[in-house]
């Protein structure tokens, strides 16, 4: 069973996975990464280049195939809004590291990383968790406040709940 890290932008998944895998003695895998890896580039030039349809492509083949090999797995945001990859987390322990608008916005800031952030980040974040809440609410086994935590002691919570002394 992989441990799979899910939430918003600025939620730390990528910090939180990558110290949780060391503390469990496990691989981790960053969905977002790993396409930037294949493509040779990052994702937001992937969305100004191939646009956002292509991305999701890249993101659903890389994210199934993840799922299966990695034991810590980090999904890019938006990932559960496909219908492919909400059935595959089934079995799986998905972790929703839940963050509030104001944490979000903070951790983001201005970053030209992520391109569905461009703009007005704070006001697209809140139209983001509208639509995901319900979706990581759905599909998480468990929550984990991450607002006011670092990543470390988010993954050190996590990996003493999983058996790490």
């Amino acid at each position: 069973m992989t441990i799979v890290l899910m939430g918003a932008p600025g939620a730390g998944k990528t910090s939180t996975g990558k110290r949780l895998a060391r503390r469990l003695g496990k691989t981790f895998v960053d969905v977002d990464q790993r396409i930037e890896e294949v493509m040779g580039k990052p994702v937001a030039e992937i969305f100004a280049d191939e646009g956002e349809a292509h991305f999701r492509e890249l993101e659903e083949e890389a994210t199934l195939e993840l799922l299966e090999s990695h034991d810590v797995v980090a999904l890019g945001g938006g990932a559960v809004m496909n219908p492919s990859i909400q059935e595959a987390l089934r079995g799986h322990d998905v972790i929703w590291l839940k963050v509030s608008i104001g944490q979000a916005t903070r951790r983001v800031g201005m970053n030209k990383a992520r391109p569905l952030l461009l703009g007005n980040v704070r006001g697209k974040l809140i139209e983001l968790l509208r639509e995901r809440t319900p979706v990581y609410e759905r599909l998480a086994t468990q929550v984990i406040d991450t607002d006011g935590r670092g990543s470390v002691e988010v993954a050190d919570q996590l990996a003493a709940e999983r058996g790490a002394s």
